[in-house]
């Protein structure tokens, strides 16, 4: 089971301890909205909010740690920098915020293994961001932060973002998830129009599994620094496939590292389009990363939402899969599995949140819709099995 895995592992794909952890703190102004909401403590205006968000890219580090060590590819942690600063904004934009935010990087690093090079290509690459968002009206401030050499806690190198805005609270988007709305969900995988190249659609979330359960042995004796010396050696690098190894695709011929290290797409341009042409008919946002395909079970107001007619799943779902034995459940409850994006809407504007994200080059459908039911819960059609989630 990957439950047992990642237990071994030492991670936990539903964060069930930090649940029960925070359980009984304050949700913020509105409890189902997609991030907490917070009173204008900047303004001391009645009629605004302030949003903050911290992430970090996880373990995904410790696979572009081996991958550029393999290939002395340094832009695979621009990539890194996209996974960590993405799980920030695309988190607040489906509150409403997708613009006017105040970005502070926290960046910890083993000196003796991380040279400065690798911090430059990180600083170098927000700018360049900020640039290509700027082009879609997208106003992103970078603040500076913090850059530590902390060998002794960190084994190779963690980075992660804070987030901050200050938002009118008629522009926020509470969930409210009930029966008659329809589900329009959107590709993780392709290529955009503001993407320099194909991405797989894998994100931040489940690279414990993916690399552990996809990547040979012999990791181990040559990267010992990129894994938890406690964690039991069988689960450590047990696949059997090189990161160098090819897959054709019809996009192109990618190594598996192309395919795992693929950055988190953001959808901030499409979901301000969203908000400028669709919001009336909006009711619901939800950004599937921690928890995969159940990620919105926890801000469903009543029913269950009936997920039918998923996006087609895109190769680097199918490679975990089949190298780790993982069966249809599992995998919908860790990985987006090719749809990252879920937009919960009145019927009737369906097809023009579909008509945006195809203008942006995103494949977009009807993927399901939300179903009276006694309790709420998710349910997932797969290759003809029904899997239920409450």
């Amino acid at each position: 089971m990957m439950d047992d895995k990642y237990a071994e592992r030492g991670v936990s794909s539903g964060k069930e301890e930090v649940h029960a952890a925070i359980q009984g703190l304050s949700q913020g102004l509105y409890p189902k909205a997609f991030c907490k909401i917070l009173p204008d403590v900047a303004g001391g205006s009645p009629d605004h909010c302030n949003i903050m968000h911290a992430d970090t890219a996880g373990t995904k580090t410790s696979l572009a740690y081996i991958y550029w060590k393999e290939t002395g590819d340094l832009s695979v942690w621009e990539g890194i920098a996209q996974d960590a600063l993405v799980m920030n904004l695309d988190d607040m934009a489906c509150v409403g915020c997708t613009s006017g935010i105040t970005i502070s990087s926290t960046i910890g690093r083993n000196k003796h293994l991380i040279p400065g090079e690798v911090i430059a290509r990180i600083i170098r690459w927000l700018e360049e961001f900020r640039e290509t968002m700027a082009r879609h009206g997208i106003e992103l401030y970078p603040a500076g932060g913090e850059t530590a050499d902390v060998g002794d806690i960190v084994r190779t190198m963690d980075v992660g973002y804070c987030t901050f805005a200050r938002l009118p609270k008629s522009k926020l988007l509470v969930n409210d998830i009930r029966p008659g709305q329809t589900i329009v969900g959107m590709a993780s995988y392709g290529q955009s129009t503001y993407e320099k190249s194909y991405n797989s659609g894998i994100g931040s979330n489940g690279l414990t599994s993916a690399r552990h359960d996809v990547l040979a042995s012999h990791y181990r004796s040559r990267y010992p620094e990129s894994f938890a010396p406690e964690t039991n050696i069988d689960v450590v690098y047990a696949g059997k496939r090189d990161l160098t190894d090819r897959i054709t695709l019809p996009e192109g011929d990618f190594s598996i590292g192309q395919l795992l290290l693929s950055p988190t797409r953001t959808y901030l341009p499409v979901i301000q389009q969203l908000f400028h042409n669709c919001r009336s008919g909006m009711h619901g946002l939800i950004h599937a990363t921690g928890g995969g395909q159940t990620k919105v079970s926890h801000f469903i107001t009543s029913g269950t939402v009936v997920k039918h007619n998923l996006l087609p799943v895109p190769p680097v779902f199918q490679l975990i899969q089949e190298e780790s034995g993982t069966g249809g459940r599992e995998m919908h409850q860790v990985f987006n599995m090719g749809q990252r994006l879920e937009c919960y809407v009145d019927p009737a504007i369906a097809q023009d949140v579909i008509d945006i994200a195809t203008s942006f080059g995103i494949h977009a459908d009807v993927i399901g819709e939300v179903i009276p039911s006694d309790s709420p819960g998710v349910q997932i059609h797969y290759k003809g099995e029904v899997y239920d989630y409450k």
